[in-house]
């Protein structure tokens, strides 16, 4: 079955910015590169590393204005992304950003200001709409005309907050959902995203470019998507605090679907703080997407109340079963848990997490394949008319097509089997869902945290990042975190923990539906403890002597 994030459905480049449909859906940033050319040495602006509360701090002093920030990022863009390192993690700037900043600094020298994301510049995946001329394509080129014109919820969430939408991020083509053979991180719109830690190795994937972006400091923080790991894993892989939340939470109105049974946006940013001031912005109720009903009732000021001794007296389930074969991710994960006692955790071990579960995977498989064909289709209806794909057989039809850009490195075969399913009417659907939600919440995490009376469960995210192989696909090998609370629709957290050749990895933290907030307090605890996070360096590949674990 797919993994969706890690070497998920995969995906790989091909050299698409030379047709000239590609460079239209480009058009943004290449205008804003004649027009805005770099400033980096005119400029003294320092945003690399900068979190979102000093950010604040430089625009409420008048260090820096919004529009100042937006134009360091974009500048930063150009010369990371776009040049040197060429990490293709941004697939366009908004041409608005630099007026929608000199809306936000006209407000904040009027006394108005919106709350902590007032003028913060934040990317957003390119499978999540945004009022302006840029193509939300899911890095198809069989939605370059996808312009709406429209924000998702969440979006106009963020805009209410006073953040600013820099620009859509990279990703792996169709959310990692057309083939079992992609190589994460590539769309034929894009091209392959680079992990700014090592340029030969992977940014995992769904939400890749959000991942390196993110890491780069190309922006203030990023959303992603997560269908199973999309936000864990790029996250994890690349040095960053990742958020899964409880599904339900944040809307996926004008966001290109996979799975209504388990889609959901969430942060990634350098810190848990940063991730959880988003978040905020984030969460709320649509009329439009029936499974945030309660989610007006439930949210909270996700950066509030955070504390390094949250941890002091909490019993944390280990799943000592899910450490993978890695022994230097043995080691990292062995000293994280040394972090977490240190931070007065009681840790449990469990090491029986996989029992009763059996079948888990087919069943999520059956959902994710059955949805993937109704949620694709519902969402193209709503597309402008100069979007020819209405349907998933469409979108097979323009991929065979145009096989020469689309299937140049691998096949369709997932969209193949998600449009040969008989819908949601089908029997086998319905007893595979209720299958899928039953072992992997009651019988799963439910289960897990009620036998061994624990708060938490905990375990390392994901290997450390693989090299990219555009012939032979991903090669990731455990541990991951990703399947059960992404199937149940609980909140998963994944928190840097150290370093593998100067890879990052991650350690991820679960909790019991809507308990969102616990999660991310936790979270907070082990990032206060473990301080583990590194900028990245750019390397050209890994180092065997490059791993500042046990700082």
């Amino acid at each position: 079955m797919p993994h969706l994030a890690g070497p998920p459905v995969r995906a790989i480049v091909a050299p698409m910015r030379t047709l000239a449909l590609a460079l239209a859906a480009l058009a943004p940033i290449a205008a804003h590169a004649q027009t805005e050319p770099p400033r980096i040495a005119r400029l003294a602006v320092q945003v690399e590393e900068k979190s979102i509360s000093e950010l604040a701090a430089m625009l409420r002093t008048g260090a820096v204005s919004s529009e100042e920030l937006v134009r360091a990022y974009m500048d930063r863009i150009a010369t990371l992304d776009r040049q040197g390192p060429m990490l293709n993690s941004v697939i366009a700037v908004m041409p608005g950003a630099i007026e929608d900043a000199r809306t936000l600094d006209a407000e904040r020298k009027a006394g108005k200001l919106r709350g902590p994301l007032h003028g913060i510049p934040v990317l957003i995946k390119d499978n999540i709409e945004a009022k302006g001329p840029v193509p939300t394509t899911a890095g198809s080129t069989a939605l370059l005309a996808n312009v709406t014109d429209r924000d998702a919820p969440l979006v106009a969430r963020l805009r209410a907050a006073g953040a600013i939408i820099l620009g859509k991020t990279n990703l792996s083509q169709w959310a990692n959902i057309r083939s079992n053979d992609s190589v994460s991180g590539w769309s034929s719109v894009g091209g392959l995203v680079k992990n700014p830690y090592a340029l030969d190795r992977n940014a995992c994937g769904s939400s890749s470019g959000s991942g390196a972006a993110a890491a780069a400091s190309l922006a203030a923080a990023t959303i992603g998507t997560e269908t199973d790991g999309s936000i864990i894993c790029p996250s994890s892989i690349n040095g960053l605090v990742g958020f899964k939340p409880t599904l339900g939470l944040v809307s996926r109105t004008h966001v290109i679907p996979i799975s209504h049974s388990q889609d959901t946006a969430g942060p990634m940013a350098r810190s848990v703080t940063d991730a959880a001031l988003l978040l905020t912005a984030l969460a709320g109720t649509d009329p439009a997407d029936p499974a945030t009903a309660e989610a007006d009732k439930r949210k909270t000021d996700y950066a509030a109340d955070l504390s390094s001794d949250y941890l002091k007296g909490v019993r944390i389930g280990v799943l000592m079963d899910r450490r993978g074969g890695n022994a230097r991710v043995q080691a990292a994960f062995a000293q994280a848990l040394e972090k977490l006692k240190a931070a007065g955790a009681e840790l449990v071990e469990i090491a029986d997490s996989h029992s009763g579960l059996d079948g888990l995977g087919e069943a999520e498989f059956k959902v994710l394949m059955t949805e993937l064909k109704a949620d694709l289709n519902a969402y193209l209806a709503t597309t402008p008319p100069q979007v020819t794909v209405r349907t998933l057989k469409d979108v097979i039809a323009f991929n065979a097509a145009n096989a020469e850009t689309e299937l140049a490195w691998f096949d369709q075969s997932l969209f193949d089997l998600g449009e040969s399913e008989k819908g949601p009417d089908d029997p086998e659907y319905k007893e595979a869902l209720s299958k899928s939600k039953r072992l992997a919440g009651a019988e799963g995490i439910d289960k897990l945290l009620k036998t061994h009376n624990v708060r938490f469960l905990v375990g390392p995210s994901n290997a450390p990042a693989w090299v990219s192989d555009l012939v032979n696909g991903d090669h990731s090998i455990g541990p991951s975190q990703s399947q059960l609370p992404a199937v149940a629709g609980y909140p998963h957290i994944t928190v840097p923990m150290g370093y593998v050749a100067g890879l990052p990895v991650g350690l991820s933290i679960i909790g019991g539906q809507w308990q969102d907030h616990a999660v991310i307090k936790a979270g907070y605890a082990f990032e206060q403890a473990s301080k583990a996070r590194v900028a990245p360096t750019y390397a050209d590949s890994a180092d065997a002597k490059a791993d500042p674990i046990g700082k």
